[in-house]
């Protein structure tokens, strides 16, 4: 059976870029000043790799692309997680970890290529985590490429539930909800835990307090702390009721329609239109929201008129649309 299971893979940033000989260096992430939106020089764009857009998000660094019935793929590479595989670009197929919403081709059509390529860039193998209604299909997919290519490529299929954490290594878990789409679809929140000792007992010394641990007492509070949550394709629904992405520093959420008549469209294929945000945006006041799916059809400029006017100048302060790049030669605040 196809599928090999190895050790959480061990934490630290891993960014990718491309020499004049084509070649793949790795470098640590730096630490960046940014406080809001910005499109940082010496990104992946500027590099010339051009299909992902970079922006960084409440000094959350995303790299993605995502335009609707093409391709979406959202990678968060700090954090060492892609939401989506969308067609495996290069700079997806460096992360450990991928969570995969559902099953449509542009967001899955690059999973086997994923794990393929891993060996090649001396990584190991990858895991995605996605709906267990679509495990066995993606492990018999898996096989056949198999078959294929005459050799298994190695790597992990984790069938997930809603709200049933997954550990991705110490302190940061990734936590499935359901969402309004096809059949067992699922968003994503990337949540940071942390642990804080009680008041109660402030002042205490080590020994003691190891004391207080082997008799059993619990000594400290855990505090959860949301940093990105990921709709993948949605309708409204009530996903935003969960505390846990309400209270989300970043939330990535799909807009797809902007036309008045385009209204039943959303409606029949399950997406957002524009008139549903400022639902959205209620009930999560304090997130930074960033649009994806946007249509080839939907021209960005009228995409962000019509913003503007549904949800106020005002909200527009802590929204971008991912697919928005900033002027040529010009890698300031948008």
């Amino acid at each position: 059976m196809w599928g090999v299971k190895y050790p959480n893979p061990q934490p630290g940033a891993c960014l990718v870029s491309v020499s004049k000989t084509k070649q793949l260096h790795f470098r640590v992430a730096p630490k960046t000043e940014a406080n809001g939106w910005t499109n940082r020089p010496g990104s992946l764009i500027k590099l010339g790799m051009g299909r992902l857009n970079e922006k960084i998000v409440d000094n959350v660094r995303i790299l993605g692309f995502s335009m609707a019935g093409e391709e979406t793929v959202i990678a968060v590479p700090e954090y060492n997680v892609c939401f989506d595989i969308g067609r495996a670009p290069r700079e997806a197929v460096t992360i450990d970890n991928v969570c995969l919403s559902h099953g449509h081709m542009d967001h899955a059509a690059g999973i086997a290529y994923y794990f393929s390529q891993r060996g090649f860039i001396g990584a190991p193998p990858g895991r995605v985590f996605l709906p267990r209604i679509l495990a066995d299909p993606v492990k018999r997919l898996m096989n056949v490429w198999a078959e294929i290519e005459g050799h298994h490529s190695p790597g992990e299929v984790v069938a997930v539930e809603p709200l049933k954490d997954v550990k991705l290594r110490r302190n940061l878990i990734v936590r499935p909800f359901s969402v309004n789409h096809a059949g067992g679809a699922l968003g994503f929140t990337l949540i940071e835990q942390r642990h804080k000792l009680k008041p109660e007992f402030h002042g205490k010394t080590g020994p003691q307090l190891a004391k207080l641990k082997m008799d059993g007492v619990k000594i400290e509070n855990d505090i959860e702390m949301p940093i990105v949550t990921y709709t993948g394709d949605t309708a409204t629904g009530r996903f935003i009721e969960h505390d846990f992405v309400r209270a989300s520093r970043v939330l990535i959420i799909e807009c797809t329609f902007y036309e008045k008549d385009h209204k039943n469209r959303a409606s029949a294929g399950r997406h957002m239109h524009v008139d549903d945000l400022p639902k959205v945006l209620e009930a999560i006041p304090d997130a930074k929201v960033l649009l994806t799916h946007l249509t080839r059809r939907t021209e960005l400029r009228f995409a962000k008129e019509t913003l503007k006017r549904v949800v106020g100048e005002a909200e527009m302060e802590r929204i971008a649309v991912l697919m928005e790049r900033p002027p040529r030669g010009d890698r300031r605040r948008r």
